[in-house]
């Protein structure tokens, strides 16, 4: 079946380019976002923990994607201790990725979805909008290569 990005984050993401929703198509996951200017700090976090690989890998994958703006709640003293503890880093960022391409409808059905960090995610759907464990998706359903990327508002930490 054939997803269409929605939500109102999507207006955002450039039309045309490597950083479009077309052109994240073509690429897989770490390479697409790295073309997205909205997830320019994610993708410093995900080099910092050596995720690239694994994130291009053949997955596939549903990755919650915390913008620029999500990063940008996080007092910039924590944000750089978290950038510098790999191990931290890597726990949180492995919280935002599950395992297999999972589409909107697909999660909301599920309900709870395991991470690759080991935490459950709760989705919940409150007419258009979508939450995974209370973080807003301001942009759902977008396809790359390997995964199916939602970006959120907030960055969800390990419990």
């Amino acid at each position: 079946t054939s997803m269409e990005p929605t939500g109102s984050g999507c207006a955002a993401v450039p039309t045309d380019g490597d950083g479009s929703f077309a052109g994240m198509a073509e690429d897989p996951a770490a390479t697409a976002a790295s073309n997205n200017p909205l997830l320019s700090t994610l993708v410093t976090a995900v080099g910092e923990a050596d995720l690239v690989d694994t994130l291009n890998g053949p997955g596939p994958f549903t990755i919650f994607a915390p913008t620029n703006d999500a990063f940008a709640k996080i007092p910039a003293a924590d944000l750089d201790a978290v950038l510098a503890d790999k191990d931290t880093l890597t726990k949180i960022l492995t919280l935002h990725v599950v395992s297999g391409k999972m589409s909107s409808s697909e999660l909301v059905e599920a309900g709870t979805v395991a991470s690759l960090e080991g935490s459950d995610l709760t989705i919940e759907q409150a007419g258009d909008a979508l939450t995974v464990n209370g973080a807003n998706v301001v942009c759902q359903d977008v396809p790359t290569a390997n995964a199916t990327v939602f970006l959120i508002d907030s960055v969800m930490m390990p419990s």
